[in-house]
């Protein structure tokens, strides 16, 4: 009797055996297996969530089958402890592993929204965009103007542990109005000391979080900048009359207000060189513009012969050779250009109503570009 009743224990407890390893294996098959979302969507991981209600949520979005084997795979894999708070994109189909991936592995959301200072020239707005979880790509929603309402019109975003920051500065934005504009961004901590040096900042795209201070932020832009004029000076061409970093950065930031078109830059910067050899005077009407405005605004209207009879270190009609500073914060591509002229014989350039410029070698053919541009602003041609 005894052995009839321990052979049936053992026989009982040889088939759980097999039951639980058979359920683990299918259980497995389960967590790789594609998922039963539809759709992609973007899901949220709020801060403090455990396994349990992030199992839930992933049932209610119906992006899981099994919250039991979701739960039990995550447990035993020690992932239930690694879960990040976010906004994560779940692809259309995504296996219970592929989902467990995405909310563990780096805590950095890529779905969701995302607000964007653009630190222009002339202005200073904002624009919200939002993933398109079909696409996975960001697209605008709404732009408006930097206000004194602007802080209302986000705080919804903002209170939003999803919502992503960045900060885009426009090349040749004066370092002054990155100054203003960092200040007048509630979200950024700390106080800048001071307006950072002109041309110090590399006009770029910057991710930045509620927990960085606008220092730290410029601190980055400055970096960024350094890096840049350090591999541009590395590939400079030889007998430049440019000797230092500085004065790269001088020419650059002049190069970057004389012209928007980008094979244009090597061009426009031959001219300035060939004029430095030649001790010329540059006459760039971009400069006289900053040693009245130091970049503070835009002149808005065209240079009076007062002005450019008034003796400021940065007349680059009545001083000869380079400004004591940058104009403005000058890119990558103006950077470069000012280290890599062209070689041309060119001494000067005008508008030539295109957008581009018309460039002579000598005063007569550039005179009778003038006169075609003056018909041009006139409406006669």
């Amino acid at each position: 009797m005894f052995r009839s009743l321990a052979s049936n224990m053992l026989t009982v407890l040889i088939l759980s055996f097999f039951l639980l390893g058979a359920l683990g294996i299918w259980g497995k098959s389960q967590y790789v297996a594609d998922g039963p979302l539809e759709n992609a969507i973007c899901f949220e991981v709020t801060s403090g969530s455990n396994m349990r209600t992030v199992a839930k949520n992933l049932i209610s979005d119906k992006a899981i089958a099994s919250e039991f084997i979701f739960r039990i795979s995550m447990e035993s894999t020690g992932l239930s402890r690694q879960i990040k708070a976010g906004s994560f994109l779940v692809p259309k189909n995504a296996s219970m592993a592929e989902i467990s991936k995405r909310i563990t592995e780096s805590g950095v959301s890529n779905c969701g929204n995302e607000i964007i200072y653009r630190i222009g020239v002339a202005s200073l707005k904002v624009e919200v965009r939002d993933t398109d979880p079909a696409t996975g790509k960001m697209a605008k929603v709404s732009e408006f103007v930097f206000d004194d309402n602007t802080d209302e019109k986000l705080n919804e975003l903002i209170s939003q542990q999803s919502t992503r920051f960045r900060v885009t500065l426009a090349e040749g934005v004066s370092s002054w109005k990155v100054y203003k504009a960092l200040s007048e961004i509630k979200f950024l901590k700390g106080k800048l000391e001071n307006i950072p040096d002109e041309g110090s900042i590399a006009p770029a795209s910057y991710e930045f979080t509620g927990s960085m201070t606008r220092q730290a932020l410029v601190k980055k832009m400055q970096e960024k900048q350094t890096f840049i004029l350090e591999g541009a000076w590395s590939t400079r061409q030889p007998n430049l009359p440019i000797t230092t970093k500085d004065e790269a950065l001088i020419l650059a930031s002049i190069i970057e207000k004389e012209t928007s078109i980008e094979i244009e830059r090597s061009k426009i910067s031959s001219v300035f060189v060939n004029r430095l050899l030649r001790d010329m005077a540059l006459q760039t009407d971009a400069s006289v513009i900053y040693g009245i405005t130091k970049g503070k605004k835009g002149l808005g209207r065209g240079l009076r012969r007062s002005e450019l009879k008034k003796d400021t270190p940065w007349n680059t009609y009545l001083n000869k050779g380079l400004p004591p500073s940058p104009i403005g914060n000058p890119g990558e591509a103006s950077i470069y250009a000012a280290l890599n002229p062209d070689r041309t014989n060119y001494l000067y350039f005008v508008a030539d109503g295109s957008g581009g410029h018309a460039f002579s070698e000598n005063l007569r053919d550039h005179n009778i570009n003038v006169a075609k541009w003056r018909k041009i602003e006139k409406g006669e041609d």
